[in-house]
């Protein structure tokens, strides 16, 4: 169970103990204050910080992995990798992130970054 709201009404939540019945048993409900949902992280205060940093770690680590072999495995391979492991993420249920302050999505534009001098950057060393 999640409450969704600002940082003052969620304050005023906490006080108030809840509690389901079920049956003759009564269970007492602690909200949690990240759900995923589809694959997404929802805070209580929708700020979709825990969100960002999820997608940032897993797109870095793919980064990395590729960083590795991409002399290996060429450039349009390279890109292709980039494009299902890297980009596909960054695209899914990106509309959640609308009007999400610039800062809250530096993260996610440090990969787009990054993925680009991954692709881009392997021409420049190539064809040197």
């Amino acid at each position: 169970m999640i409450w969704f709201g600002s940082r003052p009404n969620l304050a005023i939540l906490q006080r108030i103990k809840l509690s389901l019945q079920v049956g003759t048993s009564n269970i007492g409900l602690q909200p949690s204050s990240v759900v995923r949902e589809l694959g997404v992280y929802m805070d209580s205060e929708l700020t979709m910080k825990e969100h960002v940093a999820k997608i940032a770690a897993a797109c870095f680590y793919h980064i990395r992995r590729l960083r590795q072999v991409r002399r290996r495995i060429g450039h349009e391979v390279t890109h292709q990798l980039v494009l299902a492991l890297i980009m596909s993420r960054l695209d899914y249920c990106n509309s959640m992130l609308a009007g999400l302050p610039t800062s809250k999505l530096q993260p996610l534009q440090r990969v787009q970054n990054a993925a680009a001098r991954l692709v881009f950057g392997f021409l420049f060393c190539f064809y040197q």
